[in-house]
């Protein structure tokens, strides 16, 4: 009688080293930010619980500020893990929001003109980027930051030279009725608002034209647009062959290329989101305040990167987390209105920005060498 027939277990690859659960859970590039988020939460819920800034009112408020964070954080996150930085967001931010007032108020466009012409002017400029860090072999540092003092002269000039100021208004009054000009100012989910008003759980005004309206009005469209990026940026990071060539030309870009990778088209792409993702940041903020100015986007490019080191991105490249990076600017965000929830001096921010960017870094470096098996 034959014996019944069994299938041997393979035998370990003793080449092979097997990791731990728990040290899975710590090369995972958001663990630091998780970390972070939630000792941040823990600190202001200690000090400042009642002072409003986790009624709904507070939480819109430190909400929008960790949108306007995480809109440039997530192009920012993109092409660091590319490999690459651009330190020209700040400005393109500047640049593209005078673009749009000069041509909607001074030159009699129709918003949504303007609007398209910033982007296809920041499309160009972000390609012109990555073609001369492609084609010159220059640091990315050192061309995005020739391109931050560029855009940043261009911009007051024509701002002076057309108008005589560096703030150019009125945009609200041109945007009226505008629909493109709503997807960057506009508000959604009012009516829940007034239904929760209603509840009391959100506050009326009681005096004023607006007495008896909720003092939340609705969910501006940079929320949403944070949100939409963020969702796209993970799905296209961790879900499509696209995602795979970002980490591959970050990683090790000539092993890449060997392998069939378009390296070059991917960090041209990158340097072209991050001048995207700066130009919706900066219609949003025209659509919000109805103005333009040309020093608007200040040190915006460092405080993304910061968002994006935050979030357990190398900056050697080839790792990272567009979740993680999201998280970083909602530190950001939850920090610095909690300061001023808390009666805190608001200086003490760029203290913030600056040990917690250290302590991001050395957290990194650990998290490399954990992964290279360097000492």
């Amino acid at each position: 009688m034959a014996e019944p027939h069994t299938t041997a277990a393979p035998e370990k690859d003793e080449r092979v080293r097997e990791m731990s659960a728990v040290r899975k859970a710590l090369i995972r590039p958001e663990l630091g930010a998780i970390c972070g988020v939630v000792l941040v939460f823990m600190f202001f819920l200690g000090i400042a619980r009642d002072s409003g800034m986790f009624a709904p009112e507070g939480i819109l408020n430190w909400g929008n500020v960790s949108a306007q964070f995480a809109i440039i954080a997530v192009g920012a996150c993109l092409l660091m893990i590319a490999g690459e930085f651009d330190l020209s967001v700040g400005s393109m931010i500047g640049f593209s929001g005078i673009v749009i007032a000069l041509m909607s108020v001074q030159w009699g466009f129709p918003i949504w003109v303007a609007i398209l012409t910033a982007f296809a002017i920041a499309l160009a400029i972000g390609a012109l980027n990555g073609y001369l860090v492609i084609k010159t072999g220059l640091p990315s540092f050192i061309v995005t930051l020739a391109f931050l003092y560029i855009l940043r002269g261009l911009t007051i000039f024509i701002a002076i030279a057309t108008t005589r100021k560096t703030i150019i208004g009125g945009v609200k009054d041109v945007a009226e009725g505008d629909p493109i000009a709503w997807l960057f100012g506009g508000k959604v989910f009012s009516g829940l608002f007034v239904w929760l008003a209603d509840l009391g759980i959100v506050g009326k005004f009681v005096a004023g034209p607006r007495a008896g309206q909720p003092v939340v009005e609705g969910v501006p469209m940079l929320m949403i647009w944070a949100i939409v990026l963020i969702v796209i940026g993970h799905i296209l990071l961790t879900r499509t062959r696209f995602g795979n060539w970002i980490f591959a030309a970050g990683g090790d870009a000539q092993a890449a290329r060997y392998v069939g990778v378009p390296v070059n088209r991917v960090k041209i792409l990158m340097f072209m989101l991050s001048a995207f993702c700066a130009t919706v940041l900066a219609t949003c903020q025209v659509m919000e305040f109805g103005s333009a100015a040309a020093d608007r986007g200040m040190l915006k490019e460092f405080e993304a990167i910061i968002s994006v080191v935050i979030g357990g991105a190398l900056l050697t490249g080839g790792y990272g987390s567009v979740i993680g990076a999201a998280l970083g600017a909602l530190i950001f965000g939850v920090v610095q209105q909690g300061l001023f929830f808390a009666g805190v001096e608001s200086s003490l921010f760029r203290v913030f920005l600056g040990v917690i960017l250290l302590l991001a870094v050395i957290l990194n470096t650990y998290i490399r060498r954990m992964i290279t098996g360097e000492r």
